[in-house]
């Protein structure tokens, strides 16, 4: 059996840099996701639940949807990878406001010299598109350095930036345009699943993640998943990765509910593990 790997969680509040979100912001998350018990859940109870779990390893994000903390974020998250490495890999960030090239790229290059594995990049948030060409030179750099980038899909809460901006059929065209780049839809694109199944199809280098969702949903009937979970326990159970982002969604009930919904053996190996362990060299 392979390892498990939440390919999605987040850098522990404890360990973040000070972000001061305005009230509004947080009201509207909280109103959706209710993540007021759980935001201060600290490096050491995330540890905990990976052990409850039987979680071995996950991948922690530096990402952010306000301000402009990229920098130390980007030290934060290696931290935690270089003092525990067995347990933690990492994606690394940009500063989006104001995306500036220069900057951008030297950002990109110190990700990869921290030793991170990727780049979370959550464009919506910022008002930018996937494919807006301001963040080619980023994919550019991304793929030079052997980088993988990680991308918001599917539903932004703000109040401010449409959702537009978040519909994976974007990833097409960067994945016509930067071939074996890997990309990682974040969110895994609902509720535009049947053109996130076809990027999929089109693109093996284009992975799904379901952070933040609840299993249950994307293997039960009449939920708007069903072309996903139709594909991706066949043609694409090479390319979805499981993901909590926690502390939005618990670890092991995640789990459960993966194992409870129906995937063949081999797929839910792949899911919960093998393919993440394969793009990450583990």
């Amino acid at each position: 059996m392979s390892e498990v790997i939440d390919f999605r969680v987040r850098l522990p509040l404890e360990l973040r840099p000070s972000e001061d979100l305005p009230d509004d912001y947080l009201a509207q998350y909280d109103r959706v996701l209710d993540l007021s018990a759980n935001r201060h859940r600290s490096l050491a109870e995330l540890i905990a639940d990976m052990d409850a779990s039987g979680t071995g390893h996950a991948v922690v994000h530096a990402e952010y949807e306000y301000g402009d903390v990229a920098d130390a974020l980007n030290e934060a998250v290696a931290k935690v990878v270089t003092d525990h490495p067995d347990r933690f890999s990492g994606y690394g960030t940009i500063t989006m406001s104001p995306l500036k090239i220069p900057r951008a790229l030297a950002q990109v290059q110190r990700v990869a010299d921290l030793g991170l594995a990727g780049l979370s990049l959550q464009p919506s948030f910022f008002g930018i598109p996937i494919d807006d060409r301001l963040l080619y030179p980023v994919y550019a750099k991304a793929g030079e350095l052997g980088l993988q980038v990680g991308l918001h899909t599917g539903i932004n809460y703000t109040v401010t930036f449409p959702i537009r901006n978040d519909q994976p059929i974007q990833l097409d065209q960067v994945a016509c345009d930067f071939p074996g780049l890997v990309l990682v839809a974040c969110h895994a694109g609902w509720p535009w699943v049947p053109e996130m199944v076809a990027v999929l199809r089109k693109h093996p280098s284009v992975y799904a993640e379901f952070g933040g969702l609840a299993p249950r949903y994307v293997c039960e009937a009449n939920t708007g998943w069903e072309v996903m979970f139709r594909f991706m326990n066949s043609l694409l159970g090479r390319q979805v990765l499981h993901g909590t982002d926690w502390p939005v969604f618990p670890m092991d009930r995640a789990l459960a509910e993966w194992r409870a919904g129906g995937l063949r053996d081999q797929v839910l190996e792949a899911l919960i593990g093998g393919n993440a362990q394969r793009l990450l060299g583990r």
